[in-house]
Formats: structure tokens, sequence, C-alpha cells
């Protein structure tokens, strides 16, 4: 447990000392989806209210296969947002301590991770044939070892080199090797390389039963997300600009970013499953985007008091991630999460009901989700009152 730093601002915005608010409300902003945006998206697509409730509803879902959602940039957004941190925790850490203690911290930090990811998806209940190797945690771990490493031991020109070679490396890999009843540059699920080696290489139980979203070679391009978020951390701490300026140019960065990913996956599909080069490109333009946003309100106009709730869920994203999977109520013979079934108890079954006569059907599953989203954050507020924060 930790007590974060007070933030602190100057013209120049925040310096490698400093703590960013936004930064820990962005974090906030995409942990709110993760802890509540399923159970919200499938209620509102329920709801007889026209196009535009529709649009919203199919934004909170994946995409099946290729193509582009709001909800397909919430894990490449929190990547790319460790990747941010690392700029400002590592940063401070080797200019006090030098860089074989900031090593060991990335690599205790990328083990911790990727053991809690193991625990966090059944562990060896279910016998070691059972464990999922590689998972959400795990990448989350991985991201953050690589990337860390590479911000202690590289130049940035030599972190755009690594970054363009992982992206393109694995843009010709899917594209010229040729896979067994398939041949080469074919994308499709199933078909491509990426699956053909989780199929035959990855051990345990695979999210897609043959595959995973998660598996071998997608980690690589997954690493690029971080690294991204290394040169937005960066920028913001370059003091030679003011804060309207960093903000400015890490939306001229975004945009050129979605230009290119866009191009790109005319011929190399966006593909989040792939975690294919186009779609780094496109989730990594549109982290740059938001973290301007939040960034240039929160801490160049110091306009605040909106994004507090956001802080509250963003210094324990961890903590309220855990709650939400091992955290279970009985129902039953089965479990479900605290944030579906609490909901449930407190304002299903006539309450529901009631909503879904009184104003539109299946209105009430959109209460009830929501009801989950602030359980979420009062729990969050909790711990912040009380200055309690997870730290690994």
């Amino acid at each position: 447990m930790s007590q974060p730093s007070a933030p602190s601002q100057s013209l120049h915005g925040v310096g490698a000392s400093e703590r960013l608010m936004s930064l820990d409300a962005l974090r906030g902003f995409d942990m709110m989806w993760i802890v509540g945006a399923d159970a919200l998206g499938h209620a509102m697509s329920e709801l007889d209210a026209g196009p535009v409730v529709k649009a919203l509803s199919t934004q909170l879902d994946h995409v099946a296969w290729a193509g582009f959602r709001f909800y397909d940039l919430i894990f490449p957004l929190f990547v790319f947002m460790i990747g941010v941190a690392i700029t400002f925790s590592l940063g401070k850490l080797v200019e006090r301590q030098g860089r074989a203690v900031a090593v060991r911290r990335v690599l205790q930090r990328t083990l911790m991770l990727y053991v809690l990811g193991l625990f966090y998806y059944g562990g060896i209940a279910k016998g070691v044939d059972h464990i999922r190797w590689v998972g959400v945690l795990q990448r989350l771990g991985l991201c953050y070892g690589f990337a860390g490493l590479c911000f202690i031991y590289l130049r940035p020109k030599q972190i755009a080199a690594v970054a363009v070679t992982l992206l393109v490396g694995y843009w010709a890999a899917l594209t010229f090797i040729p896979v067994p009843g398939f041949g080469a540059g074919d994308y499709a699920e199933g078909h491509n390389l990426t699956n053909w080696i989780d199929l035959h290489y990855l051990p345990g139980r695979k999210w897609d039963v043959t595959h995973d979203p998660e598996g071998l070679l997608s980690a690589f391009p997954a690493f690029v997300s971080a690294l991204l978020g290394v040169f937005a951390g960066l920028l913001l701490q370059d003091r030679q600009r003011t804060g309207e300026q960093k903000a400015v140019l890490l939306a001229t960065a975004g945009c050129v970013s979605l230009v290119l990913g866009f191009t790109w996956g005319i011929q190399f599909p966006i593909i989040k499953k792939l975690w294919t080069s186009s779609f780094v490109l496109v989730a990594g333009g549109w982290s740059a985007l938001l973290l301007a946003a939040f960034y240039y309100v929160i801490d160049v106009r110091r306009v605040r008091a909106w994004a507090v709730p956001f802080t509250w869920i963003g210094t324990n994203a961890l903590t309220i991630y855990l709650i939400g999977n091992l955290v279970y109520v009985e129902v039953g013979d089965k479990g479900a999460s605290a944030f579906e079934q609490i909901p449930q108890r407190l304002v299903g079954g006539p309450v529901a009901a009631f909503l879904d006569r009184a104003v539109i059907p299946h209105f009430g599953d959109v209460v009830i989700a929501i009801v989950g989203l602030l359980l979420a954050f009062l729990i969050c507020r909790f711990l912040h009152k009380r200055q309690i924060f997870l730290r690994l």
C-alpha cells in the first residue's frame, strides 16, 4: 500500500518528479468501462429506443474480428498509459538510485503481474492443462517489462527504431510467411500465422479454444502500444514546451497515427484479436487524443472537479479489476461478479419490472448496469478517502 504524491504544476506542465492527475483520471475513465461496459452495452442493445441508442450500444461491444469500435480501445489504452507512467516512475528511480535498481523493479513488477494473471484466470484449480498462460494481466506485465527495459537502456531514437521494426516485422510475418493449409497473407480467424502458432505452441487453456487474443506472436506489436505511451510521457515531461504546446503536439501525433493506421488497415486489417500493426496505430492515435484532451483540461486549464470520481478508480485500477473477478456472489450453484449480482439484489426483480413498464422495456436492465458502475465508484471512493492504494 502506498500514497500518491500530491500533483503540482508549473507554466511548463508537469515535471519528472510530479504526478499527472489527468493520467489517473484517464486510467479511471478507462477502467470504468472495463468493470461495467459489457453489462451496460448489452442492456442498451435490448432497448427499443431508436438508431442512436443502438449505435451507442454497438460501440460498447467488441468487433467480432476486423474493424474498430470504442470498446476495442479499452485494453490498448491501458497499455498506452502504462508506457506514459513508466517515464515518470522509472525516470525518477534511475535518476535517484541508478539503472540496476530500476531494472530490478521492472523485473519484479513484471513477474508479479504475470503471476497475478495466472491466478486471476483460475490458477491450477482445473489442473495444469487448463492454466491460461496468457491473458490481460500477463500481457500488461510483459508490456510493462519490455517498455520499461527499453526506457532504461535506449535513447528515444533507438526506441523508435524498435517500435518500427516490431510493427513492420509483424506485418511481414503475417503477410509473407505461408500458413499450412491457407498460404500467406490470409488474416481470417484460424487462417493466420498468429493463430497457427498459438494452436501448435501455446500450452494450456486458450481463450478462443484453438488460439488466444493475448497469444504468443501478438505480444510483439502489443509492446509497441506501450512504447507509444513512453513517447507521450517523454513529451509531457519536456520543460522546453508549455502545457498548451504539449497538448497540441500530442493531439497532432494522435491524428497522424490514426491516418497511418487506417491507411495501413486497407491492406493489413485492423484486428484487435491479432493486435495487428494497423490496430496499434489506430488505438495509439485515439489514446493520444484522449490523453491530450484530459491533460489539457485537467493539468493545463486545471478544470478538475468533474474528474475527481475518475481519479478514485484510476488510483486503484488494479484493485477494482481484481474485485470484478475474485469477489463473487452465490447464485444457486453458480457464481457471478459482485458488480453483476449486488445491483440485481438492490434494484432487480420488482423494481426492474416496474421500470420496464413505466419507462421502456428492458430499461430496468440498464438501471441495474448503471448501479453496478456506481458500486465500483463507491468502492474506489472508500479506498481513496482512506488513502488505501494497492501497488505491486
